[in-house]
């Protein structure tokens, strides 16, 4: 090919590329790299065109390729560390990105994607100086102001977070994962209103934006402002707006007894509040008839991590990698079951379980509802969370009551010894308290903390929660409790802290705690009752409203489960007017929580393996067998 003919063809290939039409400029790229020399802008286009296609196995071979025929190309250097940061090379993309600051440092992009790939990494105070170099630099640079929201969000600086994206937003076309990276950090600021408001935004940017539409979903639940019709149409409309899924080969016959895979796909398996649910069950499910294979979704690591990477077959680190990255790395490890613990939110692997992975795709513990999706089996819940007939058909799951509750804790460790003695008596006033997501609590459950405190001379309300150390997240949750009649001299708010066995430690300054409606907590029920303080919680209609009601029948306090607004109110004052009783308790219910289904880890993990063999074998087309548990 003459030099005339290839540069011909480029300008063709570019212009084509340049208006969108990718595979008119894929043929052209393809044609000169078989019938020419190799040439450093045709491999540079050729991978950018891959990346930009979502190949990006491919883009890495052909940028590599290039690279050498340009070294100095920070240009080049900047997309090879794109496809390979795409691919889960982090170490190997930050290596170019460097290379690539160093050569041309007035390049913002080069800062820009050095800091995502830091943030991805978990290394956040390396990452924030970059991205807001990439900004000095270009001042307009929305994308870069975009990842400094996300990294600063990531660092719990929730107040720079928003002007982050706030700027983001101002300086480019409305996108949709501008407003859901704003969506996340308001949720943070426990803003749940505004945050449904900027997944709204997302979506009318672009409806089939899965981590919005998700994100809004996890709101529209924890917020209870729909009917149930409504919800579940919602879910159903999320698993419509997913790609289509490629058709999947026809499941074989095996044998029924034979040792199966199960793989836990999560958000995040560090020392977060639902690995205290999850590490029981890894730690005593039978590996004479399981495999256990986990997925993490997070970077960094902790001590509960590394004991959950030690009971597993095996472990992967799929932080930052796409789904179809993740499909594949499923279907080379092949798990006869595949468990999602996160459900709708943050961060999920649902598109992945769209396409079906696995003979078996069960949903368990992370989310309070349908995932929508047709390809997700089964969910493992109980009977008071989700009574029989009152949720089953508002999900596309069957779903699987395997146990007197569907919850094992596992109590830290490092856990404090409980107060001998309720604060009341020292204090002279009583200290109600809620350690759980403040955002979850709705107007309704404010209101009922009011008429608490009014009905409870003197008494006081400590909340405790991540971003009250910011203070325009403070200001926010005191304006807002005072509007709905809590006084700021009755309120104390403190931050969570970093320290699990601290945070425990502040339990032991609460008499009673409140759990939130009408979406409840979970984790925190069960450290307040392992410090010995009594919670009250008000059991609704699905699961998000029935955790509480579970968790307090399995540790044998159902007469702390409220029926009404004016029923959790009396319950509530009903303990604190009992000094005596409350001490009662500060002895008693730990000692209480070790003999009940809570901490029966070896039978809980026994019962979830018999539904998931029982659950395995219809789905692959073996005779059931007789389950109950």
């Amino acid at each position: 090919m003459t030099p005339a003919r290839l540069q011909q063809l480029l300008e063709e290939a570019v212009a084509h590329h340049g208006a969108g039409r990718l595979d008119q400029a894929e043929k052209i790229y393809r044609q000169m790299r078989a019938d020419a020399p190799p040439h450093f802008d045709v491999l540079l286009l050729s991978g950018t065109l891959a990346l930009d296609q979502g190949r990006p196995a491919e883009a890495a071979d052909l940028l590599a390729a290039a690279l050498p025929l340009n070294p100095r190309s920070a240009v080049c250097a900047v997309r090879l560390a794109l496809a390979l940061a795409t691919l889960g090379r982090l170490v190997d993309a930050e290596t170019h990105l460097r290379v690539a600051v160093r050569r041309q440092p007035d390049l913002p992009e080069a800062w820009d994607h050095l800091g995502d790939v830091l943030r991805r990494q978990g290394r956040l105070g390396e990452a924030v100086p970059c991205h807001q170099r990439a900004v000095a630099l270009k001042p307009n640079f929305a994308s870069g102001w975009h990842h400094l929201g996300l990294v600063l969000h990531d660092a719990g600086r929730l107040t720079d977070s928003l002007a982050a994206h706030d700027r983001a937003l101002a300086l480019a076309p409305p996108q949709a994962r501008l407003h859901h990276g704003r969506a996340l950090t308001l949720l943070r600021c426990h803003r749940l209103a505004e945050a449904a408001t900027a997944c709204e935004a997302a979506l009318a940017c672009d409806p089939g934006h899965a981590d919005a539409r998700s994100l809004h979903l996890f709101i529209l639940t924890c917020s209870g402002g729909l009917t149930r019709e409504e919800l579940f149409a919602e879910h159903r409309a999320y698993a419509a707006a997913l790609p289509a899924a490629a058709e999947n080969p026809p499941m074989e016959q095996d044998p029924a007894e034979r040792k199966l895979r199960v793989a836990f796909l999560s958000f995040d398996l560090r020392g977060q509040p639902g690995t205290c649910f999850l590490e029981p069950i890894v730690a005593h499910l039978d590996r004479a008839e399981f495999d256990v294979l986990l997925y993490h979704d997070r970077r960094w690591s902790d001590d509960t991590a590394r004991r959950l990477q030690a009971h597993a077959s095996s472990w992967r680190d799929v932080t930052g990698l796409s789904h179809e990255a993740v499909e594949a790395a499923l279907r080379v490890d092949a798990p006869d079951i595949v468990v999602d613990l996160a459900g709708h939110g943050l961060v999920n692997r649902l598109p992945v379980l769209a396409r079906r992975v696995a003979t078996l795709q069960a949903s368990y513990l992370g989310y309070p509802g349908t995932s929508g999706l047709a390809a997700v089996d089964c969910r493992f819940t109980d009977e008071v969370a989700d009574p029989a007939g009152a949720t089953d058909e508002w999900h596309t799951e069957r779903l699987v009551r395997f146990a007197p509750t569907a919850w094992a804790y596992q109590p830290p460790a490092a856990a404090p010894a409980p107060a001998p003695q309720p604060p009341c008596v020292e204090n002279g006033h009583v200290t109600f308290g809620c350690f759980g997501d403040f955002g979850l609590a709705g107007d309704e459950t404010i209101a009922a903390w009011a008429a608490l405190l009014d009905a409870v001379r003197d008494s006081r309300l400590r909340l405790k929660v991540s971003g009250l150390a910011e203070s325009a997240v403070a200001v926010h949750a005191r304006e807002r409790l005072r509007r709905l009649g809590i006084a700021e001299e009755r309120l104390e708010l403190v931050d969570r802290t970093p320290v699990l066995a601290d945070h425990l430690a502040h339990l032991q300054g609460i008499d009673v705690a409140l759990d939130t409606f009408p979406c409840h907590g979970a984790a925190a029920t069960c450290e307040a009752l392992w410090m010995g303080v009594p919670v009250v919680t008000l059991a609704g209609g699905n699961l998000a409203a029935r955790v509480g009601a579970s968790l307090l029948t399995a540790a044998g306090h159902r007469e702390w489960i409220a029926r009404d607004w004016h029923a959790y109110v009396r319950i509530a004052a009903g303990l604190a007017g009992h000094p005596d009783g409350l001490a009662r308790l500060r002895g008693a219910l730990r000692g209480e929580l070790k003999q009940s289904a809570l901490l029966d880890h070896a039978g809980q993990a026994a019962r979830l393996g018999a539904a998931l063999r029982d659950a395995w074998r219809s789905r692959a087309g073996h005779a059931p067998a007789a389950f109950a548990f």
